[in-house]
This record gives structure tokens, sequence and C-alpha cells, in this order.
């Protein structure tokens, strides 16, 4: 009928007026009722049909999907028996997930611009990281080795699951199947993901009537960047429901790492190896490097990360998820071991609220720890470079002053070695003016010395010290000297040294850098090696600690004769003289087996404060200094309200000595 009505409407479009007129009113009534049904039922009939093709055409995608996916079993089954087959005597996989023994157990390798990452096929985790173009310490005359982070497989990462029988399982135990053609991808634009899944089973636990449930999976989901050292890390489950335990969604990731030796010194290197932290209030702490130990927490942590000396390995929680709660240690490795730095373990505890569509998103960081670097990535990680974070002017100056300044220079590339020479004129010349009046405060004091002299022979007994002392004070605040002055200078100079001494060890940067006869700029530069060794001192001979022991020790016996200090009795100035000569010989010792860097900076600069005070020296007459005092000296001084109240006590003190003295006789 409606194909009758569509083919023939013009027809009934031209009756319309004639009908209208012949036919009374009942009639032109019944008809439009009648062709208002026949419409409306024609409209029925289209969508019904209509509702008919589209369920036929999903009826017709499932069973395409449904294809794939007895192809993709089909496969996963054939790959089963296969290893069956080549692998008789092979210890079985866990039986309630994935599949057994493969018949190639070698890692799925991932390669970037940065370096190539191995993920066991048993476990699905990170095994171990080669980096590019980064090499391991290796001997003068053998040859180079690239560096690889968790070296023969040190590196493990395991989940705890609960099955619905309350079977307890763990995903090391589990074979990972691959997404890829092959057991390798080379990471660009196009492919940047490895999947890694583990599927429970349908039936049995017999391998032989082992079917996988490919709608089913925990999936790890690695994603990567060419040029990066971070890579994301989802742990994603998919349809798990019916497979796992319905009420238990906290789950625990238990991350073991044992970082091995890669640097010169190892003693160092070990010392400065450790497991850190971030919690949900940004602040980064560490277990305790020297001593180890373990740390268990209740609040959220943002990340936590395996720290070696020019290395780190981190795993960070992405967006508003974190780690609930955990446990951390680092521990010692034996004395008679010499690979292992640490023994370094993470249980951490993360929620899946949904079993059937949930994951746990992360992102991994496994590269240098370089301090501009690891800043890029803005979420603390440049807290695990040591640039004096205890103390808040030392890493100020690092930061702000010493790191800008050190990166400028490396832009022109030029040796590390004329680097560290520019930063400490650099330094020096930023410095002059506090040198000068350090420099100035001890001319003035030399100078004065004919008067010191008067006033020491005017009071020759030990009971006149108050005496001796009160009258010294007068003559330097006549002079308009002031003793202080060239020791607050000092204590200034003090932070930059002491930031020097956390940046140079610490700098990436320096690593495996030559200069002269330095075969690495971050470690020491031995000469001799004595083959055993020797308490204090090491089994080694460091030049650059040589040179700066000698060039301290000459640097104080030229000051000592410049300046010809006078305060104090002999006694007195025999002893701090003695001090004076025993400190660079303690710095010997103790600096040995530091890095040649640090050695190297501090021979500079000692050469150039002896070259400043030489220059002041030479530029500044002592004859018009002494006149220029005595000149102050004829002035009216006028006591500040400090002086006052330090003469007023000095006055007490003197007058309880004097009362002491009464009673003794």
């Amino acid at each position: 009928m409606l194909i009758l009505y569509t083919k023939y409407s013009y027809f009934f479009v031209f009756l319309q007026p004639i009908l209208f007129i012949s036919m009374d009113r009942n009639t032109v009534i019944g008809l439009l009722l009648i062709f208002g049904l026949f419409l409306g039922f024609s409209f029925y009939q289209s969508n019904k049909a209509r509702k008919v093709m589209q369920e036929q055409e999903q009826q017709a995608l499932e069973e395409m999907a449904r294809q794939e996916e007895d192809s993709i079993a089909q496969a996963l089954s054939l790959t089963a028996q296969d290893s069956l087959n080549n692998q008789a005597e092979a210890e079985p996989a866990n039986q309630h997930f994935s599949t057994p023994q493969l018949a190639n157990m070698d890692d799925y390798v991932v390669e970037t611009n940065k370096a190539w990452y191995y993920f066991s096929k048993k476990g699905g985790c990170l095994r171990k990281v080669c980096l590019k173009d980064v090499y391991r310490y290796t001997p003068k005359d053998s040859a180079k080795v690239l560096m690889e982070m968790f070296e023969d497989g040190s590196n493990d990462i395991n989940i705890k699951l609960m099955l619905r029988d309350q079977t307890e399982i763990a995903t090391r135990d589990c074979i990972f199947l691959s997404d890829l053609d092959s057991d390798s991808l080379v990471v660009d634009k196009e492919h940047n993901t490895l999947s890694l899944r583990i599927y429970p089973n349908n039936q049995g636990d017999s391998l032989q009537c082992q079917t996988l449930n490919v709608n089913s999976y925990i999936e790890y989901l690695y994603t990567f960047s060419p040029d990066e050292y971070m890579f994301s890390y989802s742990i994603r489950f998919v349809n798990m429901e019916p497979y796992l335990y319905p009420t238990k969604h906290n789950y625990t990731l238990e991350w073991k790492a044992e970082p091995k030796n890669v640097e010169k010194n190892y003693e160092n290197e070990k010392m400065l190896t450790s497991v850190y932290y971030m919690d949900n209030t940004n602040e980064v702490d560490n277990i305790d490097e020297r001593k180890g130990g373990s740390k268990e927490f209740t609040s959220p942590l943002k990340w936590v990360s395996v720290k070696q000396q020019f290395f780190t390995a981190t795993l960070i929680v992405d967006g508003d998820q974190s780690f609930d709660s955990g446990t951390l240690s680092a521990t010692n490795p034996e004395k008679d071991e010499k690979d292992v730095l640490k023994y370094c373990k993470a249980d951490l505890d993360f929620q899946i609220s949904d079993l059937n569509k949930g994951s746990f998103n992360m992102s991994m960081y496994v590269g240098p720890n370089q301090y501009r670097l690891l800043k890029g990535y803005k979420m603390n990680l440049e807290r695990q470079v040591p640039l004096g974070w205890g103390f808040f002017l030392l890493h100020w100056i690092n930061r702000f002053l010493i790191i800008p300044v050190f990166n400028w220079l490396e832009v022109y590339g030029i040796s590390y070695g004329i680097i560290i020479l520019l930063l400490t004129i650099a330094l020096k010349i930023v410095l002059l003016p506090v040198s000068y009046k350090t420099y100035m405060s001890s001319a003035k004091m030399r100078v004065l010395k004919p008067e010191i002299e008067a006033i020491n022979a005017r009071y020759p007994k030990e009971e006149d010290m108050m005496k001796k002392q009160q009258a010294t004070m007068a003559l330097y605040r006549s002079a308009g000297v002031k003793p202080a002055g060239g020791c607050l200078p000092m204590l200034l100079q003090m932070p930059i040294l002491i930031a020097m001494y956390r940046f140079f060890p610490a700098s990436y940067e320096l690593r495996q850098q030559p200069f002269l006869w330095a075969e690495d700029l971050s470690t020491y530069d031995s000469i001799w090696n004595f083959g055993h060794n020797i308490p204090l001192l090491g089994d080694h001979l460091s030049l650059f600690t040589i040179l700066m022991t000698v060039a301290t020790i000459v640097y104080t016996w030229l000051n000592n004769k410049l300046m010809n200090p006078t305060q104090g009795n002999k006694d007195q100035q025999r002893m701090m003289n003695i001090m004076m000569y025993m400190m660079p010989l303690m710095f010997f010792f103790m600096f040995n087996s530091f890095a040649s860097a640090l050695t190297y900076y501090y021979l500079l600069f000692n050469i150039f404060t002896f070259l400043q005070m030489w220059i002041f020296r030479m530029a500044i007459n002592d004859d018009k200094l002494h006149q220029q005092l005595k000149a102050n000296m004829q002035k009216p001084v006028k006591k500040s309200k400090w002086e006052l109240k330090m003469e007023e006590l000095q006055k007490q003190q003197a007058q309880l000595q004097k009362q002491q003295q009464k009673k003794s006789k």
C-alpha cells in the first residue's frame, strides 16, 4: 500500500480537489481518518525495519569481535602448546593466571634515543636499563662499557593478588604476553607503547586443558617518548571482578632493587646511595645514607626513588593518585661485598577502585641524577642532588649562583677544568671587596704592633690580663680599628666554600670528564696505588690533594710572615701556629678520596687568595696607614652603647677578681 501510494502520489494529489467537492462532510472525515491511520501504520513499519537493520549490523560487529578474540585465544593456545612441546622439563608458571612457560624467555626490549629497556616476560617488570652514550667506570687501559642500571636483572616489581577462592598469587610468577609482533620495539611517534598482559584461565588447573579468557586481563602499559628518560607505567584491571576477591581492592606493589657499583670510588658511591621519597606535602626526605634503616608510612607518598651517586630510578604517581602507605628500607651490604651498593626495598600500598576498568597510573624515571634535568620535571626530583638542602644558604648559593654560572660557561664547550678555573676567578672577583676589608683589618692591627708591645710591657703580669685587654681595646677604638672586622668577611666566604664542597662531588656534568692528569673530575686523581688499604688514607695518593695541602701550608707560612700577627702571648701564638699547620695535614687525609674537581678548586682558591694578599700588600703603604691610625687617635672617640656596656661588664669583672684576691690572701 505504501509503495502504491508513493508511486501514484501525484494522482491522489490531482484528485483531491474533485473528491472534496463531490463528497459530503462525513465521507470526507472518514477518508481523512483512514488516510491518517494509513500514514501512521506506514511510519511504524518504517521504524521497525530500521531497528531490525541496526540490530543485524550490531550482531555482525559482535560476531567479528568474537572471531577476532577466538583467533587470539587460538594463537595463545598454540603458543602454550608449542611451549609444552619444546620445554617439557620447564617449570610451569602460575596455573591460575597467564600461560605456561614460553619457548623463548628472552626479555621484551624497548629502544629509545636515550636507552634500551629490558622487561622480563616472567613478571612483566623492568629488569634493567642500558643507557646510551653513558659508560660505567673502567680502568684506563680497558675498553668502555655502557652504563647498565640494575645489571644482571637486579630490579624486581611484584604485585600480590588474591583470587576468589582466597588463593594468593604473585605477578612475578606469571608470564606476561605482549602485543608486539616481535620481542622488540623501537620507539617513534607512531609506535611508543608496550602492552604486557596476564590472562586468567577459564577451566582446569592442568596446562593441557588450559584456555585463556582474553576478555579479562591485568595489563602493564608502558608508554615511551623517544627523547625522555621518563616513561609512563599504568597498571590496568579489565573485567577481573569474576576472578579476584571482591572486597579486596587494596594492593601492594613490592619493589626490590640492588644498585650495583659503577663508579671508581665504591665507598663514596655506597655512602651516597639510599631510598628517597616525597610525601603529599611535597616534602622530600631519605633513609640515612650511611647507616641505612627502614621507615613505615601511613600517610600518602607521591614518589619513591632508589638513588645512586649519579643515577636514580624513581616511581612517580600521576595525578591525584598516591601510594596510600608503605614501608621503605635501605640495607648496607656485608663488608666483604664489593659490588652491591645497598639492598633497597619499597612496599607501596595502592587502590584499584574498579576491578572491571580500574587503573593505577604512574611514571618511571630511570636516568642521570642531574640537577638541571630533574628540575625540569617540576616534581622536586632535584632534591636528590646533594646541594646542602639542610641549610638554606648553601643550596641557595648552589642553585642561584654556582649552577647558573657553571651552566653558562658549559655552553661554550670548553674543558671543565677551565670552567672551574674561570668560576674560581669570577668568585674571587665577586668576593674582592670582602677580601680587601679582611686584609685591611689585619693590616691595621699589624701596623699597631709598637703600641701593642708597649701595652704588653706595661702589664707584664698575668693578674693584669684584664687591664691589658682593656688598654688594647681602647687603643683599637681610638685608632678606628675593629678586630671583628676581619672575621665577619671571612664568615661570609665560608658558605661559598662549603657550597662548593657539596656541589663538585654531586655534579653529574663532571662525571668522567678528564683534565690534566685526572681521568675523572668527579672522583679522586690517583697517581700511586698502594695495593692495600691504609687507615685514614685509603689505597692511593691523589695529586690534586697533595698540591692543595702544599699550597695551604705555603700560604699559611707566608701569611704569618707577611701579616706578622701580634695577638695573644707567645704560648698562645705558638699553639695557634701549630694548629694552622696541622689543619692542612688533616685536610690531606680527609680529601684524599674526594672528587679531584673539589681539591683542584681549593688549590686554585689558595693560589688566588695568596695573589690577592700579595697585591694588597704591594698596594698599601704600612707607614702611611700607621700615620693615618695615629691621626685617628688624636680625634675624640664617641663610644657606642654596646662599647659602654662592655666596659661596664669589664669593670665589674675586674672588681670581682680583686675581691677574690683579697679573700684568698
